[in-house]
């Protein structure tokens, strides 16, 4: 982080790595503050890899017509292997200097925010990451752009599995995302009124698993749906359920894994508001000289956080919610 800011005069925009909802509202605040502080903004399509191969187009304010409430990212994203290489990366900016670009705002998650930070360190070129990923496990932000919508998604498809899992006293594992965290699971785990959360950051073992659904069981609960994250150790969703199966053989059992399908959808009114604000704090933020830093909320605040501390730091789980959560399933 820097405060000795550069004359900037023209800044690109990308979206690198998996989609989130509201990113499509943090490139409009992006271009939006772009604009009122004078700059010429450029999107870097297909994130990285769009920079290597030039895909690069000046934006105007036609391009982020109705983009507001669209999921996805109209910027599109994309995974890129070269960019991890020096060659790649010299490629990059050598395009980006074609273009005239003086600075960066990258949305996207712990690998796109390491993008950045190598840029900067190898090339000198100042970059803003935003938070976005529904895996909401970046350190420095409370949230994500994209978690809110993520847990919504999730649990009205939660809600409509616990119908038919009434209707014939089944027993539903719901697999969610979250990659190797336990945020949406817990979330929506308490929002739907799971009998159970597993989520990687604690031990839940099946033994006491089989507790909680016999104990459920003579309480007369007519359904059970136990929320599973992925990237546990236990294994996910189909591999719990088949060890519950061995030791519960009388069980309806049914697996439900709902996949990318809570990537997808219009955005939160939260995280339209969240990407808003986080948007153009970022533009703000590299014309004060706050380079190499990831802009996030905490306690309702702006903050920039060091990008490397960003990435690398541990992000945990509130124990707190998981003890409400316990108390609400029993």
């Amino acid at each position: 982080m820097t405060d000795q800011p550069i004359h900037i005069k023209k800044i690109g925009v990308l979206t690198s790595g998996g989609d989130a909802p509201g990113m499509n509202a943090a490139i409009r605040a992006v271009v939006r503050a772009g604009f009122y502080y004078k700059l010429e903004v450029y999107g870097i399509y297909r994130g990285y890899e769009g920079m290597i191969n030039n895909d690069i187009r000046k934006l105007e304010n036609k391009s982020i017509a109705h983009v507001l409430e669209r999921g996805g990212t109209f910027l599109k994203s994309a995974r890129s292997e070269e960019f991890k290489t020096i060659e790649g990366r010299q490629k990059a900016y050598d395009n980006l200097k074609s273009h005239g670009i003086d600075a960066l705002v990258v949305i996207g998650g712990d690998g796109s925010l390491t993008g950045a930070h190598l840029f900067y360190k190898e090339f000198g070129i100042p970059a803003v990451g935003l938070p976005g990923t529904i895996d909401n496990d970046l350190f420095g932000t409370d949230l994500t752009i994209g978690f809110d919508t993520a847990c919504n998604t999730a649990i009205e498809a939660i809600d409509k599995i616990r119908d038919t899992a009434t209707s014939h006293d089944r027993l539903f594992f719901v697999e969610v995302m979250g990659r190797d965290a336990g945020f949406i699971a817990i979330n929506a785990g308490i929002g739907s009124a799971a009998a159970a959360i597993l989520i990687p950051e604690k031990k839940f073992p099946v033994e006491k698993l089989i507790d909680r659904l016999k104990f459920r069981e003579k309480a007369k609960k007519e359904s059970n749906v136990v929320i599973v994250a992925e990237g546990g150790k236990s294994g996910g969703a189909q591999e719990i359920s088949e060890k519950v199966k061995k030791i519960l053989p009388t069980y309806d059992i049914k697996v439900t894994i709902l996949g990318h399908l809570q990537r997808g959808g219009a955005p939160s009114s939260f995280d339209r508001i969240l990407a808003s604000k986080l948007g153009v704090s970022a533009v703000e933020g590299l014309l004060h000289g706050k380079y190499d830093v990831m802009v996030g909320i905490i306690n309702n605040k702006i903050v920039f956080t060091p990008i490397k501390r960003a990435i690398v730091d541990d992000k945990q789980v509130d124990d707190e919610d998981l003890r409400i959560a316990g108390i609400l399933s029993t």
